[in-house]
């Protein structure tokens, strides 16, 4: 199991993306900078729950009548769960930055620590 997991660039994708938005989330301090890894991270588990849901040669959902045997058809909910999770993210993403845009305006500057001391 491990030689397919290893063997399939898409996992190796999911690994890049996730360990470089996790990277930019925890190493800079600038807000949109945070937003864009937070993306990053985001991107990435839909790409593996997807990448888990694929199978070759399967077909769609649809029963047909030359078919009968259950494995050899897709799995629907997978792809629709992370159509989903794109609409929340995108709607997120939206407020996150229109929330973003605000602190600018209040604060004139995006970076966490200089918004922490003119908090306090």
């Amino acid at each position: 199991m491990t030689e397919d997991v290893l063997g399939q660039a898409n996992f190796f994708a999911f690994i890049f993306l996730f360990l470089w938005g996790l990277l930019i989330m925890l190493s800079h301090h600038n807000l949109i900078k945070k937003l864009m890894g937070m993306y990053l991270v985001q991107t990435s588990v839909i790409l593996f729950v997807v990448s888990l849901s694929a199978k070759r040669g399967g077909t769609v959902a649809i029963l047909l009548p030359d078919l009968t045997e259950p494995g050899a058809y897709l799995n629907p909910l997978p792809p629709a769960l992370m159509l989903t999770a794109i609409v929340v993210g995108v709607a997120t993403l939206g407020v996150s930055l229109a929330l973003a845009v605000r602190l600018y305006r209040q604060y004139g500057t995006l970076e966490e620590g200089e918004i922490f001391r003119r908090i306090e």
